[in-house]
C-alpha cells in the first residue's frame, strides 16, 4: 500500500518546488498582497500557468493562517503526494550499487525531519525510512525547513522499523548507526556497497532494540567540550562522509 502524506506548504521555496514539481494537486494559493521579488513573482506565474489563482491577502491573515512559521508571502494548501511503498524502495536497491539511504528511528521535530530530508536529497539518497508512529509528521514546517527538497525525496513509513532494518539487510544494505557513545568512529570505518544511515531521537538517540539491528555501531569524533550534535547537523556529516568512501572506490 502506498504511502500517503498531505500538508500546508508556505515558504517560497517550498512553494516553487511544489508548483514547479506537479506531482500533486493545489487546492488553494494565498499570497502577500503587493509581494515583491524574482521568486515571489515567479511563483506567481508558474501559479498562472496551472490555473491556480491566488489569494490576495494582508500580512495580518496570512500571519494568521501559517501561525509562527516564516511564509515569506506564500502559502499552498495542497493535495496528497503519493510516497512509495517500502517494497517499491527495496526494488530501487541494486546489487553493488553505492548509493546512500536514510533510516529515522524515532525523530520527532518536524524541523530536523525537513533539515534531514534537504540533506537526504543533496547527497543523493534513495529515500528517508521511518515508523508510523512517535516520528516528526511531513508537516509544513517540515517541509519549509526542507527548502523544498521534501518535494525531491521520498519518505517511507513503515509499521515495524525493526523488520524493515532486517529486510533492508537482506538486500545486501550495510546499516550503520550513529551512536555517541560507540567506541568506532565514523571516519574511520571503510563502507561499501549501499548504506543506510540510521540516526535516533533528538534526545535519547537510538533505541535498544535499533542498536542491536545496525550491522555497525559509530561516532563523530568530537574535539570540544560539546557531547552531541543536533541529529540533522550528524545527519549531514555522516551523509558526506560516507559519499566521500563510496566515491573514492569507483575511482579506478
Amino acid at each position: 500500500m502506498e504511502n500517503r502524506e498531505q500538508e500546508f506548504v508556505f515558504g517560497i521555496n517550498p512553494v516553487l518546488a511544489v508548483l514547479s514539481a506537479r506531482e500533486r494537486p493545489i487546492e488553494s494559493m494565498v499570497a502577500l498582497k503587493g509581494g515583491r521579488g524574482d521568486k515571489f513573482q515567479q511563483a506567481l506565474s508558474l501559479a498562472k500557468e496551472r490555473g491556480i489563482r491566488p489569494r490576495l491577502v494582508d500580512r495580518q491573515a496570512l500571519d494568521r493562517l501559517t501561525g509562527t512559521a516564516t511564509h515569506q508571502g506564500l502559502a499552498l494548501r495542497v493535495g496528497f503526494r503519493v510516497q512509495p511503498s517500502f517494497e517499491q524502495l527495496l526494488a530501487r536497491i541494486e546489487p553493488n550499487a553505492q548509493d546512500l539511504l536514510i533510516v529515522l528511528d524515532g525523530v520527532e521535530d518536524p524541523r530536523n525531519l525537513g533539515a534531514i530530508l534537504r540533506t537526504a536529497e543533496a547527497f543523493g539518497a534513495l529515500g528517508v525510512v521511518l515508523p508510523k508512529d512517535r516520528a516528526a509528521p511531513l508537516s509544513g514546517a517540515a517541509v519549509k525547513a526542507s527548502a523544498g527538497a521534501a518535494e525531491r525525496v521520498d519518505v517511507i513509513r513503515v509499521t515495524n522499523l525493526a523488520r524493515a532494518m532486517k529486510t533492508l539487510q537482506e538486500k545486501g544494505v550495510q546499516l550503520i548507526g550513529l551512536d555517541a557513545e560507540a567506541e568506532r568512529p565514523l571516519d574511520g570505518q571503510s563502507f561499501r556497497g549501499t548504506i543506510a544511515l540510521v540516526l535516533g531521537n533528538e534526545g535519547k538517540g537510538l533505541r535498544r532494540l535499533t542498536k542491536e539491528n545496525c550491522d555497525l555501531l559509530v561516532a563523530i569524533p568530537m574535539q570540544g567540550k560539546t557531547g552531541s550534535l543536533n541529529v540533522a547537523v550528524a545527519c549531514g556529516i555522516a551523509c558526506h562522509t560516507c559519499r566521500q568512501q563510496q566515491t573514492m572506490r569507483q575511482v579506478p
